[in-house]
């Protein structure tokens, strides 16, 4: 890989590190890293944001958002950055992850966020950074950078998701066509009065009182996401979990359908004027080819919408950043940027059109 330049000898190779449910470290990553700091913002509004960083103290600085809503940080996205190159800054949104109180809906929307990660920039004493962003944070990225351009070096988004109704109405119904067997899995639970509207009958039932009915739900929405991330398998069945694991998975899928359900506080033409704001700042944007969560007509629409982004499609990629094809794009192009300070000469795979 070219990234390896950026050692003296190439990193250890890791070899399928397990990071929890549909997810395995391939060995493109660089090796397991450890924080050396941590820590939580001042309190606002009841919550308390936690954040860690590892990797060089006086590297270029990288914050990473992932993906959900709902999900937190992972060890594993410290892994996609040389750190001997990068000063790696992760923290778990509002609600998420080691952020208190967990699963928390009140004083939680998408503009507390983009505060946030603002906050978190000032706290560190970060001049500017490189902001990286999958799925549900590819659009938060958007949000933030068309809010605070001047603290942004540039921006890798992957897996673009635009927070509008197509996009649920895909998620949630259309994407069934594809996926047929898998999709009559995932309404299983859901009375049959209620199917025109799974997502809407998903939050009343994780916010209501019988806990038995939540975990279902949780169980087959977690399948049915599975499913999509894996095409050309066979569905597998609803996971069963620790019941160390059940409140952490609930508290997620909580929060997710809260998001989801008010178009994560955004909607579709939102993000797409912000992309418009941040014309000019170094901008890549990475799309499985076979990413049947976030559709590739996603990347492409934004892609048209920044004026000098960069485009690749990631051949035998679907959703998951952690499969060996996106898990590489996305060290090469941390990597790239490391090294040239843009993505003016990244290889890419689509150009928009004149005009």
């Amino acid at each position: 890989m070219k990234i390896c330049i950026l050692h003296r000898h190439p990193p250890p190779v890791a070899r399928g590190v397990s990071i929890g449910a549909m997810e395995t470290c391939p060995d493109p990553l660089f090796p397991p890293l450890e924080a050396h700091a941590h820590g939580w913002l001042p309190e606002d509004r009841g919550h308390r944001i936690y954040w860690e960083e590892c990797g060089n103290p006086a590297g270029l600085p990288v914050v990473v958002l992932p993906g959900g809503p709902g999900s937190g940080a992972s060890p594993a996205h410290r892994r996609f950055f040389a750190p001997t190159g990068y000063r790696i800054v992760l923290f778990d949104q509002r609600g998420c992850g080691r952020s208190t109180p967990r699963g928390e809906l009140r004083h939680n929307t998408t503009d507390l966020l983009v505060a946030d990660i603002e906050r978190l920039r000032a706290h560190l004493g970060i001049p500017r950074w490189l902001v990286v962003g999958g799925s549900w944070g590819a659009a938060l990225t958007l949000a933030y950078a068309a809010r605070h351009r001047a603290a942004c070096l540039g921006l890798i988004l992957r897996g673009m998701f635009l927070a509008g109704q197509s996009d649920l109405d895909w998620f949630f119904g259309g994407a069934g066509a594809l996926l047929p067997e898998a999709y009559q899995m995932f309404l299983a639970p859901v009375p049959k009065s209620r199917r025109r509207d799974p997502l809407g009958w998903l939050e009343r039932t994780l916010k209501g009182a019988d806990r038995e009915a939540a975990i279902l739900a949780v169980r087959h929405w977690m399948a049915w996401e599975d499913a999509l991330a894996r095409p050309g398998l066979a569905p597998a069945e609803p996971p069963a979990r620790p019941a160390d694991a059940v409140q952490d998975r609930l508290d997620k899928y909580s929060l997710q359908a809260h998001y989801l359900r008010r178009h994560c506080f955004l909607g579709e033409r939102r993000v797409l004027d912000c992309a418009a704001r941040v014309h000019g700042l170094p901008t890549l944007l990475l799309h499985g080819r076979l990413d049947l969560v976030c559709r590739p007509a996603n990347a492409w629409r934004v892609h048209r919408t920044i004026d000098g982004s960069r485009l690749r499609w990631v051949d035998s990629a679907g959703h998951n950043p952690f499969d060996a094809p996106m898990a590489s794009a996305l060290v090469d192009a941390a990597g790239h940027f490391l090294r040239q300070g843009n993505f003016a000469d990244f290889p890419q795979t689509a150009a928009a059109p004149a005009g």
